[in-house]
């Protein structure tokens, strides 16, 4: 996705006209390609650039478009911060408190007081090794997991999300699956709302799993080190 809106700004990237501000930027960009939509467009510190932010990427251009950096990260080099990275944990939040958690799998592990959503695909490897090593050592949270089958990698990862969404105890399947590839006897012909998480999956840009969110509505992407999902979570509490 992010190759095709490189190309076609490329292709009027050269254009004579002066852009005054970050609106005549943005009309210049959705000009260029119509088909996607540009959520901000923010004057950065450095020398003149501007930080374009759409499809749920970054990109980079001065203000007349004479230019474009794109699949690249902007760091600061007095503080090694990775500002690209912290632009977009801070653009794509997610209002947390607005999911519908009635459609993820609950599992309260101790007091359960810090909360966490995962994405998860039942055949996804890398979901299992978060559940396995990582989200198995952390303690007093309560996990929401929304079952998110990519079918075109895992044909039967919606089969088996209906079964363990069917079964009698929904959370006990989950976990016999996850943790130790028991699947669940159960019909799977119960109402189960993998097309609605579907729409949901999509309306957040979450594209792989396993994808976690913070009470805080940042994202963090992948099998992650149960310490940093530690840290992730320690500071949550302390907002």
């Amino acid at each position: 996705m992010l190759k095709k809106i490189i190309a076609a700004l490329l292709a009027t990237a050269f254009v004579s006209s002066v852009m005054a501000d970050e609106a005549s930027l943005k009309k210049a960009v959705e000009a260029a390609y119509p088909k996607f939509k540009v959520e901000k467009v923010t004057k950065t510190p450095f020398a003149g650039l501007y930080e374009i932010f759409m499809a749920g990427q970054i990109i980079y251009a001065d203000e007349n478009l004479t230019f474009l950096i794109a699949e690249g990260r902007l760091v600061d080099p007095k503080t090694k911060k990775d500002i690209t990275g912290e632009r977009l944990e801070e653009l794509t939040r997610v209002d947390f408190d607005s999911l519908p958690l009635q459609q993820a799998i609950k599992v309260v592990k101790g007091n359960g007081s810090r909360k966490l959503v995962v994405f998860s695909d039942v055949d996804c490897p890398f979901c299992k090794r978060l559940e396995r090593n990582e989200l198995s050592g952390i303690n007093d949270v309560t996990i929401y997991t929304f079952l998110y089958p990519i079918e075109q990698l895992h044909p039967d990862a919606a089969n088996k999300s209906k079964l363990i969404w069917c079964a009698k105890d929904r959370v006990k399947a989950w976990e016999n699956w996850i943790l130790k590839d028991q699947l669940a006897k159960a019909s799977g012909t119960c109402d189960v709302p993998l097309e609605q998480v579907g729409d949901l999956a999509r309306k957040l840009g979450v594209t792989s799993t396993p994808t976690l969110f913070f009470a805080d509505g940042r994202r963090m992407l992948g099998a992650q080190p149960k310490q940093e999902i530690e840290r992730r979570l320690a500071e949550v509490g302390k907002k």
